[in-house]
């Protein structure tokens, strides 16, 4: 097997970045995103870009940074409720935006990686949600048909990963990045700790290496994006 191992994120996205392409971007919040990866986009100033994630990150961290540079044309997201600049560009027309129930954003996605054009689906069913989509009637009930999703290229945070491109992902960090991992034509890993072929359990492997293309080794900041604390006893006394 090829290793497939890079230095940095340029380096890893080295040749597969051009304007108007579609970039799914795992994370949920800023939890699991690859944030070295989405630097080096940054960095490239591709333009016109459709991204496919969960939400936008906040204003000046994640996709929030490719937002700020004018390179992010539409984005097909669930929830986008912690950037002030996601809004005010959608208000104005700036930004184009494909909203999707968080469930049918994560099967059309899981769909799109396992070759499933379509599916149908209850959610949405009789609200702006299944506006201009077919729906169809099954044993008495309808349902809308939703679109699989799938990109040029895949970025995915992991927790570990190996020099072939298995992957494993930490706790809640895993959300969106296995089945991002599936989708693209192209998959890009970063990880926190990369191991020598045959370190990891193979029983618990989440992404197989089939799935990725490049990984890289990178330092993450790891921000929280709303830190909750409990109000110290002698200031509520």
């Amino acid at each position: 097997m090829a290793d497939k191992v890079r230095k940095d994120a340029v380096e890893a996205l080295a040749g597969l970045l051009f304007d108007g392409m579609t970039i799914m971007a795992g994370g949920f919040g800023l939890c699991g995103i690859p944030e070295n990866l989405i630097a080096a986009i940054r960095q490239a100033g591709v333009k016109d870009l459709t991204v496919i994630s969960n939400n936008c990150g906040v204003d000046d961290f994640g996709l929030g940074v490719l937002l700020a540079g004018g390179q992010i044309r539409k984005m097909i997201s669930s929830y986008v409720g912690e950037n002030k600049l996601f809004a005010e560009l959608y208000l104005s027309g700036k930004l184009e935006l494909e909203f999707n129930p968080q469930g049918t954003l994560a099967e059309r996605i899981r769909a799109g990686g396992a070759g499933i054009p379509a599916f149908f689906t209850k959610t949405g069913v009789g609200t702006l949600v299944a506006e201009g989509k077919e729906v169809r009637e099954f044993d008495g009930e309808l349902y809308v048909m939703e679109r699989g999703l799938t990109a040029d290229l895949s970025i995915v945070k992991a927790w570990k990963g190996d020099r072939e491109g298995n992957l494993v992902y930490r706790k809640t960090a895993r959300n969106f990045n296995p089945m991002m991992a599936t989708a693209g034509k192209v998959t890009v890993a970063e990880v926190e700790q990369i191991v020598e072929t045959g370190a990891l359990d193979k029983d618990n492997i989440h992404t197989p290496g089939i799935y990725v293309d490049r990984i890289l080794q990178g330092a993450h900041e790891k921000r929280i994006e709303q830190l909750t604390v409990r109000k110290r006893e002698e200031a509520t006394a």
